[in-house]
């Protein structure tokens, strides 16, 4: 899988390509991605994936987001495309007219573009479907809509997350959903009480549920089941939330190695403890909550 900054950097003609933010690759995503990997099966031409970062509602809002850019490129091996475009989305691009983008997309001569129905582009949102249209023989647009009629979206995902609720988002990302970063020493405080956790940096818009949760985490020694705490450091409440992680049965330092949390079941909402004796009852019953729950 290619992955490249413009059109102009590839040389593949006759393509099909899919275009949209894509954060968190969610089922609706997915819809579009499958298309597209097996139109390029089908027809034996390259498919490509053009995709921005950050999305703009990150740009213009701070939204978080749901996928960092490497872990966007991760879930997009699973569609093989012959190659990936992303685009910055910064101050500069804002400011791009609708001609700029269309005339990237001509480069490409595309035999196909597959597109979401809301998908607009270009400085103020100028470009629409129909000037897609005209520079490819087949533009199919797709509404992103699961079973049950609901809307799939990025945003209702985030209001799940924000809920806690990770049982809602993973439903709508037809996965569980994960946070990777990186770990760095804490206060220790958890292996003081036999609970020691990893202590997780990430990207600082990575968007986090509150809570305590059931996860499994994927480290370079393997896979393992854990629980994870996630919310604000009472010393620094404008910070991003933290993410902490207990590793059951493991007791190897993972000391600035890249780890993946996967969350799959909220456990029990954050709460302030009396004592130390209260909080290491409390992790117990956490932890025989999240074996069962995994």
């Amino acid at each position: 899988m290619q992955v490249v900054n413009s059109a102009l950097d590839l040389s593949l003609k006759d393509s099909i390509i899919c275009i949209g933010n894509f954060d968190g690759v969610h089922l609706g995503h997915q819809m579009l991605l499958k298309h597209m990997q097996e139109e390029a099966k089908l027809k034996q031409k390259p498919g490509i994936i053009l995709t921005f970062f950050p999305p703009s509602k990150n740009f213009f809002s701070g939204t978080p987001f749901l996928s960092t850019q490497e872990e966007k490129l991760e879930l997009f091996q699973a569609f093989n495309p012959e190659a990936v475009i992303v685009i910055a989305f910064n101050e500069a691009y804002t400011k791009t007219p609708k001609e700029t983008f269309l005339s990237d997309i001509a480069w490409l001569e595309p035999q196909m573009i597959i597109v979401g129905e809301n998908f607009r582009f270009g400085h103020e949102r100028k470009g629409n479907l129909y000037d897609l249209s005209k520079h490819t023989s087949r533009l199919e647009v797709f509404n992103l809509k699961h079973g049950e009629g609901e809307a799939i979206s990025s945003t209702r995902i985030r209001e799940l997350l924000s809920q806690g609720d990770v049982a809602g988002a993973n439903l709508l990302l037809g996965r569980n959903y994960s946070a990777t970063g990186t770990v760095i020493k804490g206060d220790q405080r958890g292996r003081s009480i036999g609970f020691p956790t990893a202590n997780i940096k990430l990207n600082p818009h990575k968007a986090l549920p509150i809570g305590v949760f059931a996860v499994t985490v994927k480290t370079s020694h393997g896979s393992y089941k854990g629980m994870a705490n996630v919310g604000p450091r009472p010393s620094f409440p404008n910070d991003p939330p933290a993410l902490e992680v207990n590793l059951f049965n493991f007791d190897t330092s993972l000391y600035d190695e890249e780890i993946s949390v996967s969350f799959v079941k909220h456990l029990r909402s954050q709460r302030k403890f009396n004592s130390l004796d209260d909080l290491k009852n409390q992790l117990a019953e956490d932890r025989v909550a999240a074996l069962e729950a995994l």
